[in-house]
């Protein structure tokens, strides 16, 4: 054989083993390649588990592959997301809420960047605060409620689930934006932060859909203004506190879906194109409504928005509210 042959039948053989050395490497890049884990920083069955469920199965029956739901709590949620921005196996999702973007303003070292250690997927669903008195309540507007907060400084009390909380900080930014010095109750968990309100303990509460739909459709309590940037189209009566406010930046509690650093980029845009359906008229959307949310899954980049206008509002008003990080 002579050498020109010789080295020409060297190139095929090199060129077919890199072609079947490939075979493997091209399988190992399509994503899912194995079962992926969801993460969520908060205890089963909650409204941040419930979602997260839902979309765990919707996953496992499009992508032909099993995703498992985790429940990792502990700090407010900064354990699960922890594990989350730690993780380096490609199928680590988190599920979280908005406490993603306060638990860097109340925690020294939550032991994670949301914008650095985290791929922002979407926002999977919103859902408004409200401000809420009882039905009885003198207040029958904001713009009463705020005139008398400004002419008795101190005087008019609010409730939240504790302090630190997303709705906690919902009142902090009326206090900061409509110079109004409120009086903040605060309490262990919503629940008892709603019956504070009902028993007469406090004048007003921030309170989410889920625990006041009920005391509002029994006529019991009444919503004064939505926190949210515009109305709800859950309370589409209820006007927005910025039409008294015009500084106050809206604040809700909305659910975030995350990937780990090293999650590929073309899952992203897998993800997204797989939950799509979900949108509207799906189990989803259906049970979000049931707990007063609205189904968004509107894409990275109205998420990665939402962080950066959060992250730096938070550590403000936490800072103006003299909460101490811990």
């Amino acid at each position: 054989m002579s050498p020109g042959i010789a080295t020409a039948a060297l190139r095929r053989r090199l060129l077919l083993g890199a072609c079947i050395a490939a075979r493997p490497l091209a399988a190992q890049e399509a994503w899912p390649a194995r079962p992926s884990r969801i993460i969520v920083p908060f205890a089963p069955g909650g409204t941040t588990d419930i979602p997260a469920r839902l979309i765990a199965d919707h996953l496992a029956r499009r992508l032909g592959k099993p995703f498992v739901v985790e429940n990792r709590s502990g700090a407010g949620g900064a354990v699960g997301i922890r594990a989350v921005a730690q993780s380096a196996d490609g199928h680590t999702l988190l599920h979280t809420t908005s406490a993603i973007a306060v638990l860097p303003a109340l925690q020294r070292d939550p032991g994670f960047d949301p914008l650095a250690d985290l791929v922002p997927i979407t926002m999977t669903a919103a859902s408004p605060i409200l401000l809420m008195v009882r039905a009885d309540s003198p207040f029958r507007d904001a713009a009463a409620y705020l005139a008398r907060a400004r002419a008795a400084p101190g005087q008019v009390s609010f409730s939240s689930s504790g302090i630190g909380t997303t709705v906690h900080l919902a009142g902090e930014v009326l206090r900061a934006r409509g110079a109004v010095d409120l009086l903040h109750v605060p309490y262990r968990g919503s629940a008892p932060s709603a019956t504070a309100l009902l028993g007469g303990e406090v004048d007003s509460a921030f309170l989410s859909p889920i625990e006041v739909l009920p005391h509002i459709r029994a006529g019991r309590l009444r919503a004064l203004a939505t926190c949210a940037p515009a109305r709800s189209p859950l309370l589409p009566d209820v006007p927005a506190l910025s039409d008294f406010v015009p500084s106050y930046d809206g604040v809700q509690l909305w659910f975030g879906l995350f990937g780990s650093r090293d999650l590929p980029a073309g899952a992203v845009e897998l993800l997204l194109r797989e939950l799509a359906p979900l949108q509207r008229g799906s189990a989803l959307s259906e049970r979000m409504a049931e707990l007063g949310a609205e189904t968004l899954l509107d894409g990275p980049e109205a998420l990665l928005a939402r962080l950066r206008v959060e992250l730096p509002l938070w550590k403000t008003i936490a800072e103006r509210a003299g909460i101490p990080r811990e």
